[in-house]
């Protein structure tokens, strides 16, 4: 069969002034398309008949560039070639004509495509569908560079220089058009979505007002089902919350219109294989549709896909980055839950968690109200600083040895009993026990069974009931329950009162004890840290201590040494303490004598670390400059009694005569006094006591009203 003949085109000679004045014509109709018309699809097939009138052409596409892709995209296409490439497909810039176009802004013209050589992947698909001839013009406003528009046609017909200034004008106008267009459809996109916004922040407003006034948790679940219905179409709403002793969920509340018989309180499924155990082991959405939702086999999911529920989808409740629980909500239609609105879901459980977090704990609130506040007493009168190794000062090898001891014990959870003279620093060792071990984030307690009555010690250390005896107008809470899961350390345990010893020991073997006027046994978690400075296994001879209870004391020993055992550390505790003191008491004492050092090192600190410490704040503050000042006068040699009982000798500094035992208030006011006298009460000034005790004129002033100190008349 012979291939048909294709008859030329019809070729109509018009004189160059009808042709301009069809033109002017065709770009008044364009104008009036494009003023008429904000839909691109349409406003192209409207061109596309205009045009004809005045370019012969086949095919007519917009090609706009996508900057969040660097791609161009084919937008609109108004052709009579049959394409297998619809509207909407992506090409990248390079090697492409409509890219080359964007970039450089020059017309890209082709009179043959069988003849033209660049681009020839890309022209090889014209050549496939019989495009011989095209042009492709900038697309471009002021403002912006917006893509390409091409046009050609289906035989060899070179384009006219007079066709593509005329198409040029009509770019030109189309560009316009375009950027009309897509800035209205991202203003109504961006409406649409602040229109959203708006809708969100409203059910949160709405959402937080519910869970602020709401504490028990079935009004709070009617709160979260009412606001959520308005925005999220869902047939079926619960909360998952786990168990953190079972490992099971319980599902709290459920609210299911039309299927009551589905409703029932509490009810617990395990939390392997559910979707909500799913959402917490991934701290992420969980969305499941049709037939994904019946690998989950439990009682609630079965009557659900009973009730012809298709999407199930469960968001985590989370705070402090651990998911405790889960926010259901379910659907009969499959295609429910659209990203948006698991993203508005997943700031509701937000939310929500806060609020049923707060909801479960203040069922606890009345039961723990009366120990927290007791507890609050405790650490605002006991533990105003925090103390760790830094706070123990030393480097020698006796020091050394009991610190390795203390890291030994410390994560073991034995119980300590700590040996060594008074001053040594028991309770640091006791907190540095503490701060070692598993316990250190709860609290560390103190009792010094030395300073309490012995009536009152077994209430401070057991707490009472109400109406135990005179004067217990309340229930007490004792320094065992503060210690709870904590440290108790127990300082000169070897004065507790031997009818007090059998219920410790009970304490330290069975973790049990009864309130004072109570019967109710209450169980405790407590490691125990005792010290001493006595020699208990003497006092057990003695019958004035337990041996069963010694025994159970003294699982490890460790002896603190004596200040004297480790003279090599004096050194450093002085200036520690120097510089500790001109800090505290606002002095600017810098450096420390040789001969001042020399005589405190040959001293035997029968008080220890405390005498020292004792000594160093006193002379800190008598210093009038930047050197220490010490009185060498009173470092005499002491020596301790055999016994092992810990005791103040006659020639400690502090005690060496009966006239030099003043207070440090005392001390402090007469050595202003004497300055005072010397300067005859010239406070101010280069030669006024305040230069002489080497303090600002102001703080000597507020010393002078604090001490009483007043100038005679």
């Amino acid at each position: 069969m012979a291939d048909p003949v294709i008859s030329p085109p019809e070729v109509t000679f018009t004189s160059p002034l009808e042709h301009s004045r069809r033109q002017l014509e065709a770009l008044l109709e364009v104008s009036e398309a494009i003023a008429q018309q904000r839909d691109l699809p349409a406003l192209f097939h409207d061109l596309a008949g205009r045009l004809h009138s005045v370019v012969d052409f086949d095919f007519l596409t917009l090609v706009l560039h996508d900057a969040s892709r660097n791609v161009m995209r084919l937008h609109v296409l108004e052709t009579r070639i049959p394409s297998e490439k619809p509207t909407g497909s992506e090409s990248p810039v390079e090697g492409n004509p409509s890219g080359w176009v964007w970039q450089t802004q020059q017309t890209f013209v082709v009179s043959d495509t069988e003849e033209e050589e660049r681009f020839p992947d890309f022209l090889k698909r014209f050549r496939e569908h019989n495009v011989r001839s095209l042009a492709i013009l900038p697309l471009t406003t002021a403002q912006h560079r917006l893509g390409a528009m091409g046009f050609g046609r289906l035989v060899p017909q070179r384009i006219t220089d007079t066709e593509l200034q005329f198409m040029e004008r009509v770019a030109s106008q189309v560009a316009v058009a375009v950027d009309n267009a897509l800035n209205l459809e991202a203003s109504q996109a961006y409406q649409s979505q602040l229109a959203r916004e708006r809708d969100r922040l409203q059910v949160l407003l709405e959402l937080n007002n519910v869970l602020i006034t709401s504490r028990e948790l079935p009004e709070l679940f009617r709160g979260i089902v009412n606001t959520l219905e308005r925005v999220i179409h869902h047939d079926y709403t619960s909360l998952a919350l786990l168990d953190s002793q079972t490992g099971l969920l319980k599902i709290h509340a459920l609210d299911f219109p039309g299927n009551q018989s589905l409703i029932k309180q509490e009810i617990t499924v395990p939390r392997d294989g559910s979707p909500s155990g799913q959402a917490i082991t991934d701290g992420q959405p969980f969305l499941a549709r049709g037939t994904e939702i019946d690998r989950y086999q439990n009682e609630i999911i079965r009557a659900l896909r009973t009730a012809g529920v298709e999407t199930i989808c469960c968001v985590p409740l989370i705070t402090h980055g651990q998911a405790f629980g889960t926010l259901n909500v379910a659907s009969r239609r499959s295609d429910a839950f659209s990203s948006q609105d698991v993203e508005l879901l997943q700031q509701v459980a937000a939310q929500i968690a806060i609020a049923v977090k707060n909801a479960l704990a203040f069922k606890e609130i009345d039961a723990l109200k009366d120990k927290l506040a007791e507890e609050k007493l405790y650490l605002e009168e006991e533990i105003r600083s925090e103390f760790n190794f830094e706070d123990i000062i030393g480097e020698s090898p006796a020091l050394k040895r009991a610190l390795g001891q203390v890291e030994l014990a410390a994560p073991a959870g034995t119980t300590v009993l700590l040996l060594g003279e008074t001053g040594t620093g028991k309770e640091l060792f006791a907190r540095a026990i503490h701060n070692l071990s598993p316990r250190r984030a709860r609290t560390f307690v103190k009792v010094n069974c030395a300073a309490i009555p012995s009536g009152l010690l077994e209430s401070e250390l057991f707490g009472h009931e109400r109406g135990a005896f005179t004067g217990a107008i309340k229930q007490k809470i004792g320094r065992f329950e503060l210690a709870d899961r904590g440290t108790l350390f127990l300082d000169e345990v070897g004065d507790l009162p031997l009818e007090l010893q059998p219920k410790l020991l009970r304490v330290l073997q069975e973790q049990e004890f009864e309130r004072l006027g109570g019967n109710r046994t209450q169980s405790v978690d407590v490691r125990v840290v005792a010290a001493t400075n006595a020699d208990l296994s003497k006092r057990v001879a003695e019958r004035a201590f337990r041996s069963d209870l010694y025994y159970r004391l003294n699982v490890f020993p460790i002896h603190i040494p004596a200040l004297r055992e480790r003279a090599e550390d004096l050194p450093l505790l002085v200036r520690y303490f120097v510089q500790r003191f001109s800090r505290q008491l606002n002095k600017n004492v810098e450096y420390i004598p040789a001969d001042v050092m020399d005589a405190l090192a040959h001293y035997s600190w029968p008080g220890n670390v405390r005498e020292l410490e004792n000594l160093i704040e006193r002379t800190v503050l008598l210093s009038p400059g930047k050197e220490l000042r010490v009185p060498l006068s009173e470092l005499k040699s002491a020596t301790l009694p055999a016994s092992g009982e810990n005791s103040w000798p006659s020639s400690s500094p502090l005690t060496s005569s009966t006239s030099s035992i003043f207070t440090l208030q005392e001390a402090e006011r007469q050595h202003i006094l004497r300055a005072l006298k010397q300067t005859e009460w010239r406070i101010g000034g280069p030669r006024g006591a305040a230069v002489l005790l080497g303090m600002k004129r102001t703080t000597l002033q507020a010393r002078l009203r604090k001490l009483g100190i007043r100038r005679p008349v």
